[in-house]
């Protein structure tokens, strides 16, 4: 059979792509993120077939756990979080490589219990030697782990074996700490072996905003400064801190969501198109967008940041930021931010980027929105279009997963108005396929080595070059605005565009 055949064509990205051998191990293996997304998502990729016979699952906390109190720990887990069905037979074939580690990240003796166990099952489980190791605890514990795995060997690659490294965000508080951890990171890991975790870019609506683009003849002609008029990336949660008061006071919604997640869909949404999707091309473009970002001359009047005080959710009575339990009644840290950004290239110049997120606002919904120019001369009446707004295309990333084209279409009748319209595709009603978690395709993507979808170095440092600079300002300029819990956020927000004559969407 000839290579051009698809069914052996190794390039052909229809078939599935199915990790090799290789274990992960993970470090904050009893916290939220490895119950919720972590162990289910391991689960749901073996469930489709996409990990090795022999892969590892390996634990490290400092629980006084068995290995059959893990395995159960997992089981539980996967119960109530996995996306595909519980199936026996995928349980029991992954259950033999699972291991827990007991031990705390600064004792060596725990360093040395794992390497032994990672050699356990290379030979018992067929893992060739390839692990990684995904860091699933606070931020202030990276260098810790990183420079024990350097101590004990464990980031050594040997006999064509690998090591990889998998860091969650935040990474880094800003662009000198980001600076010192790539630096520690890097004395321990070469690039290609680092995965910066943003789980926003796992995202298939993520993905689609390259399919769209530079798929289509339809959008990328227009996709510039003489048709568009603004773009607004928005991130809003209904929900308030919860239980984070100790993680989220001090760091705020502009380190936690703008400085990766927004300022990452807005190089997807601004980037030149790549000469290939391989790792290397998308970054390069990526790098360059985030290198032309420019902030605008006044802080004051195009930032914003606020909190939210007491209000209505859902139908029931909620409390304000400073009354959460654990928040200090003088904080200043922002739960809603609001900036506009300028791109100092031929295609972006003089079109704003506004970004903005926020907790307790008046829905869950991420999205962004490309909106148009006015058509430059109107044959109808004024009274003919008053209910007719900007065309725009709106990518929904969260929680309805798909894309709007809003456009001015005739009303029925004998007289010539027109209403805005919309036409929607849905993943979900365009597809049978359901899309996969985002933690799914990350962990795959991580044992594949393919790091098409992990912000790189110089992406973070320029992220918080941006950002650095409007943190500065807020910290030296009084107390952040309020807005009640349920609205839409601060009106000096939506003063911010109004001074600009644009309003934000309501989603």
């Amino acid at each position: 059979m000839s290579s051009s055949n698809p069914l052996r064509d190794p390039a052909d990205r229809r078939l599935p792509r199915i990790a090799g051998p290789s274990g992960l191990v993970i470090f904050g293996v009893t916290g939220d993120l490895s119950r919720k997304k972590l162990m289910p998502a391991v689960y749901d990729l073996a469930n489709r077939g996409l990990l090795p016979p022999g892969f590892s699952l390996v634990g490290f906390a400092r629980r006084e756990w068995a290995n059959e109190d893990f395995a159960q720990e997992v089981h539980d887990a996967v119960k109530e979080h996995a996306r595909t069905p519980f199936r026996e037979e995928v349980w029991q074939q992954l259950i033999q490589g699972m291991r827990f580690v007991q031990g705390t990240f600064d004792d060596d003796e725990s360093f040395e219990r794992l390497r032994a166990t990672i050699e356990e099952l290379d030979k018992a489980q067929g893992t060739g030697g390839n692990f990684a190791f995904y860091l699933s605890v606070p931020p202030r514990s990276f260098p810790v782990v990183i420079q024990q795995l350097k101590k004990h060997g464990l980031a050594d690659q040997k006999d064509g074996s690998w090591r990889r490294a998998v860091i969650e965000k935040p990474f880094g508080h800003d662009l000198r700490s980001a600076e010192e951890l790539n630096a520690i990171v890097h004395e321990v890991f070469a690039p290609d072996q680092v995965f910066r975790i943003d789980h926003y870019l796992g995202k298939e609506t993520v993905q689609n905003i390259l399919a769209l683009r530079f798929a289509n003849q339809l959008f990328e002609p227009i996709w510039n400064r003489s048709y568009v008029d603004h773009v607004q990336i928005t991130m809003a949660e209904d929900i308030g801190i919860g239980g984070r008061a100790g993680y989220y006071d001090g760091i705020g919604a502009a380190r936690d969501v703008i400085q990766n997640h927004l300022l990452q869909l807005l190089a997807l949404t601004a980037m030149e198109e790549p000469a290939s999707f391989d790792a290397d091309a998308l970054a390069a473009e990526k790098t360059k967008v985030l290198g032309a970002v420019r902030l605008p001359k006044d802080l004051g009047r195009d930032t914003v940041r606020a909190q939210y005080t007491a209000g209505w959710q859902g139908g029931a009575k909620v409390i304000g930021y400073l009354e959460e339990e654990g928040i200090d009644p003088s904080s200043k840290t922002d739960t809603y931010a609001a900036i506009k950004l300028g791109i100092d290239n031929r295609r972006w110049a003089g079109v704003p980027f506004y970004l903005r997120t926020g907790k307790r606002l008046g829905r869950r919904v991420t999205e962004i929105a490309v909106v148009f120019q006015r058509a430059p001369h109107s044959p109808f009446d004024s009274t003919a279009t008053e209910e007719l707004g900007s065309n725009a295309i709106v990518i929904r990333v969260q929680p309805d997963e798909g894309v709007t084209v809003r456009f001015g279409s005739k009303v029925p009748g004998t007289s010539m108005e027109i209403r805005d319209v919309s036409m929607d595709f849905a993943y979900g009603e365009s597809f049978t396929e359901s899309s996969p978690e985002a933690y799914e395709r990350l962990i795959l993507d991580v044992l594949l080595g393919d790091s098409n979808l992990f912000p790189r170095t110089e992406e973070v440092e320029l992220s918080w070059k941006i950002l650095d600079p409007i943190e500065e300002y807020w910290d030296g300029n009084g107390k952040p605005a309020r807005y009640p819990a349920g609205t839409w956020g601060p009106v000096e927000a939506d003063e911010m565009l109004e001074r600009d004559g644009r309003s934000w969407r309501r989603p």
